[in-house]
């Protein structure tokens, strides 16, 4: 992690050290398996059919248990079959311990005693609703963030955190609202970062802390973006004004400045080809006509001049 990440995310308390993390478990192709339980069924019904063949009781007593023990451990074993699918594993425990998880799909066999519980480690989105905020300047704000994420460790998924689901929707929520509090929605000064202006940055810093977040059950985030961000509706016509007077303004600075360049143009270019010669009051009076004219919102109406400047 990055200074810049590692700096995002010290506001997050420090998680326990996992206890238990995925290694793979000890499976068998469920084939063979399959194979040999059929085989088993088969045997203990020949079993039963002689046995009520034969008329010696101790003979058909013995064929009759033999059947049935045979048809209970081919059963049993039959238990132990998982179809595991693409995209998803297999957590595997022994009388509530731990002992590996089924990653590698198609048919696979354990032991029978295990429990088996499935997780999906395909891609997931969540998309938080839209979450009402203050920012740094204490404006409130609306919005709301996606993320895309997967079940990294399988072990940690199950066992750290009691639902993984809901922890990860919480701790999203809880991150989406942190980095609200933390930037403004714009920012007054034009180094600072804002919620509107740095989107790129912001959201890396946001997924910087949802992976400080989520990292303890076994999750890894692999995108975060806003989905919606905006002012709230008390404020936003207020805003608004304040965003186009700045616009305004903007575009102003940028027409007198461009009005300033084009009255030194022409004042050089009549003093190079001499065209008239203008004392400092001439000059004063034509960069005054030329900025009205430059500048002004309106078209300029021609005034003719019948006398001289001087009367």
């Amino acid at each position: 992690m990055s200074s810049q990440d590692a700096a995002a995310t010290t506001d997050i308390p420090a998680r326990p050290a996992p206890r238990v993390q995925e290694f793979q478990a000890h499976s068998i192709g469920g084939g063979l398996a399959l194979l040999l339980g059929l085989l088993g069924l088969a045997l203990s019904t020949v079993l039963l059919v002689v046995a009520s063949l034969i008329s010696a009781p101790g003979g058909k007593a013995a064929l009759i248990t033999l059947g049935v023990l045979v048809g209970v451990a081919a059963l049993l074993s039959m238990c132990g079959l998982n179809m595991v699918a693409p995209g998803e594993a297999r957590v595997v425990q022994l009388f509530g311990r731990y002992r590996g998880t089924i990653r590698e799909d198609g048919l696979r066999w354990v032991n029978p005693f295990t429990s088996r519980t499935k997780i999906s480690t395909r891609v997931r989105n969540h998309e938080t609703a839209v979450l009402k905020v203050n920012d740094a300047y204490g404006n409130p704000i609306e919005l709301a963030a996606v993320v895309v994420w997967k079940v990294e460790d399988t072990a940690q998924a199950t066992f750290e955190v009691d639902d993984f689901l809901e922890f990860v929707s919480t701790q999203t929520e809880a991150a989406v609202r942190h980095i609200a509090i933390e930037y403004p929605y714009d920012a007054h000064d034009e180094d600072g970062l804002s919620l509107r202006g740095n989107a790129e940055e912001i959201t890396e810093k946001l997924g910087a802390e949802l992976h400080a977040r989520v990292e303890a059950a076994g999750v890894q985030i692999i995108e975060s973006r806003f989905t919606h961000l905006a002012y709230a509706p008390e404020i936003a016509s207020a805003m608004l004004q304040r965003q186009q007077a700045g616009a305004v303004v903007a575009a102003r600075r940028e027409i007198v400045d461009g009005a300033v360049g084009m009255v030194e143009a022409a004042l050089a270019r009549i003093s190079e080809q001499g065209i008239v010669e203008l004392d400092e009051e001439r000059k004063a009076a034509m960069v005054s006509n030329l900025m009205v004219v430059l500048c002004g919102d309106r078209a300029p109406q021609p005034v003719l001049n019948t006398g001289s400047l001087y009367q």
